[in-house]
């Protein structure tokens, strides 16, 4: 920590080195680390090829979490499964991370019959109920207030889960932004706010985006703590939504944590940021690598060697090589689904065109005949 103020400092445990490494500081067991890095891999190998796969065309659209791993991982491993996720751009991930079925998530890039949401949603706005993750929205931060909505319901039925709203830098100029944090502020709701400040806002600096010295200094004025982070660190980043769920639960209400991080890439496969990225800012940014930084002090503890990197690579590139297949061979969603997910019961007019489409389907697939 570099200044005694949690908003205004930046909060880390991972060190750049294995000989700097205290194992007592660890949040997490050696077996743990492991998982944890290995998840962080998988994340960038899957993030590269769906990128690949929007260069071919067979993808229309695609937002890497490059760079931002270690937020991604470090949070989606603190929360329990009850709790509910409201992601932005590059947190979708957490939902495999959760258990939910990688041909189900890369079906919504294609927008097939395979898909949850059957083809409702642009790609990358992943989403699944029995994950407790829900879609977010391209308008940006307009997720903030249904999560804060979401928390407040639960502290009013008694439950014990917490809410988890991730919004990027940008999103903190928006006035969903003010309205969440207010609201949270004052009823107290168990909602964690992170904040993942990757420096850009697509191509709107941060330095650009605010006055205020940091983003976590922003929750004094709502009346909740702040903390600082070094969103490259898994280790700070998993103890500090850890802490922060801890503190939630036990009702004593939000906390914004802004992860410090940066965005290794474009902003999405529309963005080319080579117009406004440095080459030696990203290069600077390069040598704190999230996995890299973990790997280096796994590598140095022994905990892992070259051979089972190399390994694991083949085995994640193996899974979503499998899990492609089987995403694509499905078809488009069926029309009759256009009447479904929409109204609990189904009002007489609606009824009417579903059971006539349904009946023109049949005699479509029956064929000129009528066989």
């Amino acid at each position: 920590m570099t200044d005694p103020d949690p908003a205004l400092g930046l909060y880390r445990l991972l060190p750049a080195s294995a000989e700097q490494y205290v194992s007592g500081e660890a949040v997490l067991t050696d077996a743990e680390l492991v998982r944890v890095y290995c998840d962080m891999r998988f994340m960038r190998l899957l993030d590269s090829r769906m990128v690949a796969l929007q260069r071919q065309g067979r993808i229309g659209f695609y937002g890497s979490s490059t760079g931002q791993e270690a937020v991604v991982v470090g949070a989606a491993t603190a929360i329990e499964r009850e709790d509910w996720v409201f992601p932005a751009l590059r947190e979708s991930g957490i939902m495999l991370l959760r258990g939910f079925p990688l041909p189900r998530y890369l079906a919504q890039l294609f927008g097939n019959s395979l898909d949850v949401l059957q083809g409702r949603q642009m790609p990358s706005h992943m989403s699944g109920r029995q994950v407790h993750q829900v879609s977010w929205s391209s308008a940006i931060g307009t997720q903030l207030p249904q999560a804060v909505g979401a928390a407040w319901a639960a502290r009013m039925k008694g439950d014990r889960n917490i809410t988890l709203a991730f919004l990027g830098d940008g999103a903190t100029s928006s006035p969903d932004f003010h309205a969440a944090m207010n609201f949270a502020g004052v009823f107290s709701v168990p909602c964690i706010f992170v904040c993942q400040n990757n420096h850009w806002s697509i191509s709107t600096p941060s330095v650009r985006q605010t006055a205020s010295e940091t983003i976590a200094v922003k929750a004094k004025a709502y009346g909740m703590p702040g903390i600082r982070v070094d969103g490259n660190d898994v280790l700070a980043v998993h103890g500090t939504v850890k802490n922060a769920c801890v503190r939630a639960r036990s009702g004593q209400g939000p906390t914004l944590i802004e992860a410090v991080t940066y965005r290794m890439g474009a902003h999405s496969t529309s963005d080319d940021p080579t117009r406004y990225q440095s080459v030696e800012e990203l290069e600077a940014w390069r040598q704190r690598d999230p996995i890299d930084r973990l790997g280096g002090v796994l590598l140095g503890l022994g905990l892992l060697d070259r051979t089972l990197i190399e390994q694991g690579d083949a085995e994640a590139a193996r899974q979503i090589d499998s899990a492609l297949q089987e995403a694509e061979r499905h078809g488009p969603p069926s029309q009759l689904s256009l009447f479904e997910d929409v109204y609990q019961r189904l009002p007489w007019h609606l009824r009417e065109q579903y059971q006539e489409l349904s009946r023109a389907s049949i005699r479509s697939n029956r064929g000129p005949s009528g066989r």
